[in-house]
């Protein structure tokens, strides 16, 4: 078996930190749906997301081990078959969950999570760069 290493390098390390990222979060949002929830609810009582916490908080749990699920099977593919179509939609699931993330965050006025969620964005639209 032949492996596509050599040629992927910096995309191979971008999905491993999208992997890392959101497999952790989705996970312990599972693991700790009441704790995640109950935090949520403070963070956005003043917003207008208030009602909607349980909701959202299932979206982007979804949405989070879609981008680790995808981002595994792009880091596969990548890697045995040089075939980088998974990659990219793990890093456009990615970037979307970023950006829904980030909207949560200027909603609530969490201006340092959001910047935190930056972070996070500007290698995953990198990623999209090196994948297109």
């Amino acid at each position: 078996m032949h492996f596509h290493l050599a040629n992927n390098y910096a995309q191979i390390v971008l999905l491993v930190l999208l992997i890392i990222v959101f497999l952790q979060s989705g996970i312990d949002k599972i693991k700790d749906w009441k704790g995640n929830l109950s935090w949520l609810t403070g963070h956005f009582a003043e917003s207008p997301f208030k009602n909607g916490v349980p909701l959202l908080l299932g979206i982007i749990t979804v949405m989070e081990i879609a981008a680790g699920v995808l981002s595994v099977m792009g880091l596969v593919h990548l890697a045995l078959y040089n075939d980088a179509t998974f990659a990219l939609y793990g890093a456009l699931v990615s970037a979307i969950t970023l950006l829904m993330l980030l909207l949560g965050q200027r909603v609530a006025k969490d201006y340092e999570g959001a910047k935190t969620i930056v972070i996070y964005l500007v290698p995953t639209v990198f990623l999209l760069y090196l994948l297109k």
